[in-house]
């Protein structure tokens, strides 16, 4: 279908059904609108074609604070913010993408099959790497004209970079494979991508959450194949929103804070002759600890104790998920935000002690919430960005108007957790 008779489709409602699926029905009439004027840009830059819709959730982490990359446990959910993609065929082997205030990226898969190290941290070197992964695993790929647009804003904590990862394996798998490619292949090649073409080592939970949608426990002991399983829990039904506050911190130069976490933990995993954490227990550890001090230091080994109370934490969260123990599952999230204040010490950096964000809003939050039925954590990698809190519905408007009036205003976000991740919506 065409350009105009797809945004007649839309408006007209035969979407509708499929779009309060993905979105919820409050937001319909904003999603309409937010495709169609997709389909527009995209008429602006590269005319009227035959043209598919695609989706990718961002995600939020709901239980497991620096574990995947030490071969850990996570629980994390697809939400409401995502990108979306309006694309078209090609038929050369050139991909160009332009992304909603960004600079249009042109990538001849042909001749950029290896990485380039000149090209590292870009979204180039992003659809290089998806399609080199693909090829890798025996998968078709091919040229493509996409124009997206993302509400999953960049430093929020949300997965911006895996979800756009995850989008060119979307378009790919639907355009060049009939939609065969598996999601979680998808996710694992995202993490190829980032890892081997853009220069960054990251663990699987963001891709993986990103792209499966729903509420996911993810076991990562073996990272080349990980136990992903849904869980089927309502957080809408208890009487709840995810709220995700944006304190603004100053991501410049973190790139060695969030490096020295895994870092750090594998320190301590190779004195054991250990690569990862998951493969020692605390008793071991603690046994250790002397030697520890003056071989690693006290950080790594309060950071790899964090990992591995952090990690037990974790199973006990997805077994209160599966049981709608809502009690079990807040005292969880508080003594994960507090074991990564104290021990894992994501929460500041200490290149800017005078900028504390996320302290304040941990502080601000705990004052709010502390005498409801409600919980509160650090978010995602830590240092600057996000925390999480899950706030009873008749409390959000008042915590809302709290964090915006700190803050900024719509820094903090209510979500809706959505029950799919990676998508051709049409």
């Amino acid at each position: 279908m065409n350009t105009s008779m797809t945004k007649t489709h839309i408006l007209s409602g035969a979407l509708d059904k499929t779009l309060a699926y993905i979105y919820g029905e409050a937001a319909l009439t904003y999603q309409k609108q937010r495709y169609a004027s997709a389909i527009d840009e995209f008429v602006k830059i590269y005319g009227d074609r035959e043209i598919s819709l695609f989706s990718v959730a961002g995600r939020s982490e709901l239980s497991g604070n620096h574990t995947d990359h030490n071969h850990g446990c996570v629980v994390a959910a697809s939400i409401d913010l995502d990108i979306i993609a309006v694309a078209a065929k090609r038929d050369d082997s050139v991909i160009r993408v332009k992304s909603e205030g960004f600079p249009e990226d042109v990538v001849d898969t042909s001749s950029y099959t290896a990485p380039i190290t000149e090209k590292f941290g870009t979204s180039e070197s992003i659809i290089a790497g998806m399609c080199a992964g693909f090829l890798k695993d025996g998968y078709a790929i091919g040229g493509f004209d996409a124009y997206t647009t993302s509400n999953v804003l960049k430093g929020s904590g949300l997965s911006s970079s895996a979800a756009f990862e995850d989008m060119i394996g979307n378009i790919l798998s639907h355009m060049y494979n009939d939609g065969k490619v598996d999601n979680v292949e998808i996710a694992k090649l995202a993490q190829y991508s980032e890892n081997v073409f853009f220069g960054k080592p990251c663990g699987l939970m963001d891709q993986v959450a990103c792209a499966v949608g729903g509420i996911v426990a993810i076991d990562f002991a073996d990272p080349k194949n990980p136990i992903i399983d849904k869980i089927d829990f309502d957080l809408s039904e208890k009487g709840y929103n995810l709220c995700i506050v944006n304190t603004g911190g100053n991501h410049a130069d973190l790139t060695d804070d969030y490096a020295s976490v895994p870092a750090e933990m594998k320190a301590v995993a190779a004195h054991f002759g250990k690569s990862v954490l998951r493969e020692i227990d605390k008793d071991t550890l603690v046994k250790e600890i002397p030697a520890l001090r003056e071989k690693v230091g006290d950080r790594a080994i309060l950071r790899a104790l964090h990992f591995l109370a952090e990690n037990e934490r974790v199973k006990a969260q997805k077994v209160a998920l599966l049981d709608g123990d809502l009690d079990a599952f807040f005292a969880g999230v508080i003594a994960s935000g507090r074991s990564s204040f104290c021990y894992l010490q994501n929460v500041y950096t200490t290149k800017n002690l005078t900028e504390q964000g996320l302290s304040l809003a941990l502080c601000l939050a705990e004052g709010y919430l502390s005498d409801k039925k409600a919980a509160w954590r650090v978010h995602g990698g830590g240092f600057a960005g996000t925390i999480q809190s899950f706030v009873p519905m008749n409390e959000v408007a008042g915590y809302k108007a709290l964090m915006d009036s700190v803050f900024g205003k719509d820094k903090c976000i209510v979500l809706r957790i959505r029950p799919v991740g990676a998508v051709k919506v049409f």
